[in-house]
């Protein structure tokens, strides 16, 4: 009796064990995840702007990935599918010097000013004048640039519009472009941006290519400057910046002013246009007859903010952490040898950082129906934080519930807190009516945009469960076990 409960109990482990097995789950592990987003973030990769040599580095590391796994070509020619972005290069030197009463001051790059990403190339020294939020709308009864001369001057502004509204409407899109061309047209030779210092946090002198539709003049520098900066530049005037702040924000009027002091700047940047990018895509064909006409899309973003005159931003959680994600969960389909009876594609989108871009490609370019795509899963800042959150379950709850049941069995790491309407490249997706999860961490923006988005900094543990939970949710969908929701909006 002994004996045939042993073999009973060893036929029980061995089935346990195949069951675990079939899921891929032992295939995830955070030592292959953080290897990848070391590599991912190295110097070699240039912080992966889309159109640059770093960005193909890149993506052929990825694809090369899918290769070894043996996964289908799913690009227009192979594993990569074609677009053109916008792109900038920014190269030394970057020089950024205030001078007051005489006295030069030079800016550390990283610590006293970082270039905007789409900033123009150009050498001066001249006055600045501070023009409160850069507004110019008459419309609305407001003008930062009423009855003051910036012609030939380098003008300073707030980087964000006004909490408050005139009449109201809306100020504009906040995008750095916008108000570098409204500075430009009024005469202008550069700008520099500041944070608001009367927020709780202002915001850190982050690398950003979000820079929004329009001209893009290729002899106006674009700096964000350090508020220690501003004040220096201010000191002649017996105000702080949030003094400014402040007064704008209490009488709804501007405040501009000349600053009896200068500064000296000195940008090198190489402009493209129609810079050649690429998504890399990758398919694990269904076995099911019927459900293999469907697909579930499992993405990230590949790229990042780029480096600037040799400062990188390596974008180890944001978003190489997603990237290896989607690698790592190929591999556990793979390697596990897993037959799902819906079609998988494996995706890394280029060019979110600028818009979407990359996403929106690949959803408009998509040609087999989008009822056909059952679901999409975003894995975007999944390595530093303290806990898991998926997004957008308020437009798929029954999608959400099914990455809910996984962790309270499995990890027991996400929290309630959800949200609709897409987030990231979910977006294009969304809007078409796809029911998408968005997977991310918690309090995961410490460092987002900055140089110390380091693979140091990432949370290892927690990596590891937000992976393994996406793949389990994904494993649930492609298996048949999710029947495609209509998308709340």
């Amino acid at each position: 009796m002994k004996k045939t409960l042993t073999v009973i109990t060893i036929v029980f482990i061995n089935l346990f064990t195949n069951a675990q097995n079939s899921t891929g789950l032992s295939e995830i592990n955070k030592e292959d995840l953080i290897k990848n987003v070391r590599i991912l973030t190295s110097p070699d990769f240039d912080g992966r702007l889309p159109g640059s040599n770093g960005y193909i580095n890149a993506a052929k590391f990825a694809a090369d990935k899918f290769y070894e796994l043996g996964l289908w070509y799913a690009g227009d020619e192979q594993y990569f599918q074609y677009l053109n972005v916008e792109y900038n290069k920014i190269k030394s030197p970057a020089v950024f010097k205030t001078i007051v009463d005489g006295d030069t001051v030079n800016g550390e790059l990283g610590k006293d000013f970082v270039l905007r990403g789409f900033t123009g190339s150009n050498s001066f020294t001249l006055p600045v004048v501070f023009c409160g939020y850069g507004i110019s709308r008459p419309d609305l009864y407001y003008d930062d640039y009423a009855g003051i001369n910036v012609k030939n001057k380098i003008v300073m502004v707030f980087k964000q519009n006004p909490k408050w509204k005139n009449d109201d409407k809306d100020w504009g899109t906040n995008y750095p472009r916008e108000k570098s061309l409204v500075a430009k047209k009024h005469g202008a030779k550069g700008i520099l941006f500041l944070s608001l210092p009367n927020d709780e946090k202002p915001q850190p002198l982050i690398g950003s290519v979000m820079h929004g539709e329009g001209e893009q003049p290729l002899d106006f520098p674009q700096l964000h400057i350090s508020l220690d900066a501003a004040n220096s530049l201010l000191s002649k005037t017996g105000f702080s910046i949030s003094d400014c702040q402040t007064k704008i924000d209490e009488k709804k009027k501007p405040l501009s002013m000349n600053l009896i002091t200068k500064a000296q700047i000195e940008v090198n940047a190489v402009y493209k246009k129609n810079a050649r990018t690429m998504n890399v895509v990758a398919m694990l064909e269904g076995i099911d007859e019927k459900l293999k006409e469907e697909y579930v899309i499992i993405g990230a973003h590949l790229d990042h903010v780029g480096s600037q005159a040799g400062l990188l931003f390596p974008g180890a959680n944001d978003n190489a952490s997603g990237s290896a994600g989607v690698l790592e969960i190929a591999k556990a389909f793979v390697k596990g040898g897993i037959q799902p009876k819906r079609s998988i594609i494996f995706v890394l989108f280029a060019s979110e950082e600028q818009g979407l871009n990359g996403a929106k490609h690949f959803v408009e370019s998509w040609k087999k129906g989008y009822d056909k795509i059952a679901a999409m899963i975003n894995l975007d800042c999944i390595g530093y934080g303290d806990s898991i959150q998926v997004g957008n379950g308020k437009s798929a709850p029954n999608l959400w519930e099914i990455a809910n049941e996984i962790d309270e069995t499995s990890f027991n790491s996400m929290v309630e807190r959800t949200w609709n309407g897409g987030g990231a490249d979910a977006t294009p997706f969304h809007e078409k009516g796809v029911p998408c999860l968005y997977f991310v961490t918690t309090n995961s923006y410490d460092h987002l945009h900055l140089p110390t988005d380091k693979v140091e900094t990432l949370n290892p543990v927690l990596y590891e469960k937000v992976v393994r939970l996406a793949h389990l949710t994904a494993l649930e969908i492609a298996n048949g076990n999710y029947l495609r929701e209509s998308v709340i909006k």
